[in-house]
């Protein structure tokens, strides 16, 4: 039998923990590497710390809901072929709500960059749905 062809739980001790040791460190860099530049990133988006600057109508945000999202996740926000968002606002956070509203990577969502005003309703929207 080649060494390739060892399964992991016949391996010697000293062997797995060298292969434990090894995932471990890289976790942790990959950790390090989300704390230090992805974080940092997404909170330096001009666009997105204007819009939580912002106090946001949720009557402005469901005129918008309306007109731009309504046809995909239903007047009433029930989901259709877009997902139901009620109790969206306990699943993500606001950057990520902004996010995924802007950023069009869950298709059939397009991205959709409304003015920051516009964005603070809509979550202000989405904050008073059930």
């Amino acid at each position: 039998m080649t060494p390739a062809t060892v399964s992991e739980a016949n391996q010697p001790p000293a062997q797995r923990r060298s292969l434990v040791a090894a995932l471990t460190t890289l976790a942790a860099v990959a950790c390090i590497l989300l704390v230090v530049v992805v974080l940092p990133a997404a909170r330096s988006d001009p666009y997105t710390r204007q819009t939580l600057a912002l106090t946001g109508s949720a009557t402005d945000g469901g005129r918008l809901f309306r007109l731009n999202c309504a046809g995909c996740h239903g007047l009433a926000a029930q989901g259709l072929v877009g997902p139901n968002l009620h109790g969206v606002d306990r699943r993500k956070n606001d950057r990520q709500l902004i996010q995924q509203v802007v950023s069009g990577r869950t298709p059939p969502m397009p991205s959709f960059q409304p003015e920051p005003q516009a964005m603070a309703d809509l979550l202000a929207f989405l904050h008073g749905l059930p």
